[in-house]
């Protein structure tokens, strides 16, 4: 029998290839390249941190963490999105370790990396809730969950072009209307300290250099949290570390997405 995990897992692999080439032609444009690697190293602690990249896909995330000297896990249940990843880190002198491993449930001990990362995984996920509270528990005390995700699907998806519609309706981010339905989870799921930070740089780089067939330029979204100190499920006073003010944001409840793009237009004309 043929789950809805099953058919995503297939979509994506049999993706592979053209998500590749679009991946690699973006990490080879030096601008956009340098664009992503100053989103990940404003946002996390310096190198040589742990970190796991769930839902790594080609591994866009990994090899650029691998470059800057982290100490990168990769894991995605796409085979042929590993592949590619593969190819690609074997070119690397210390390239990050990629497995096959579920995104909701790593198999590792808990409290064994200092940083979660992802990228365009959490809207495609059935059971992000459950996800959230299993990447919490991987982290040390402190620990940083780092995501970049969007509202991709505002008005809906053609079912035609994504998984089926059998499949989209057990994806509870898949046509959110605001990016704070995946930062209230986060916060739901026991993160301290959560902030949304939107990406204007990334929106000019994809405006002038464009996206993916079939995608449309949308403004993206960093959204962090930290695992509280000493276990605990808890607040903003257990978050442990504090974080730098330049690196704070309002929560998204205090902010429309409508004024975020506008900022973001004002900032690149």
């Amino acid at each position: 029998m043929t789950t809805a995990q099953d058919t995503i897992n297939q979509y994506w692999t049999e993706r592979a290839d053209s998500y590749d080439a679009h991946h690699r032609k973006q990490l080879g444009n030096a601008e956009i390249k340098a664009g992503w690697t100053d989103v990940w190293r404003r946002a996390l602690p310096a190198p040589p941190a742990r970190v796991l990249d769930v839902g790594t896909g080609t591994g866009h995330v990994a090899l650029i963490l691998a470059e800057l000297g982290y100490d990168v896990v990769g894991t995605d249940l796409a085979e042929g999105m590993l592949e590619k990843a593969r190819a690609k880190a074997a070119a690397l002198p210390h390239p990050p370790e990629l497995l096959a491993g579920d995104a909701v449930a790593p198999s590792f001990p808990d409290a064994s990396f200092d940083v979660v990362t992802n990228r365009y995984l959490l809207w495609t996920l059935r059971t992000p809730a459950e996800a959230l509270a299993n990447w919490r528990a991987l982290l040390r005390p402190g620990g940083l969950l780092a995501a970049v995700d969007s509202t991709w699907f505002p008005s809906g998806v053609a079912p035609q072009t994504l998984y089926g519609r059998d499949v989209l309706s057990l994806l509870p981010l898949a046509e959110a209307a605001s990016i704070d339905e995946s930062a209230a989870l986060v916060r739901a799921a026991g993160f301290a300290d959560v902030t949304v930070t939107p990406l204007p740089d990334i929106l000019d780089l994809d405006r002038r250099h464009g996206v993916a067939d079939g995608h449309e330029v949308q403004l993206q979204f960093l959204v962090t949290g930290r695992a509280a100190q000493g276990g605990s499920c808890g607040t903003d006073g257990d978050a442990g570390p504090e974080v730098p003010p330049s690196r704070r944001s309002r929560p998204l409840a205090e902010q429309s997405e409508g004024a975020i793009a506008a900022r973001a237009d004002r900032s690149m004309s």
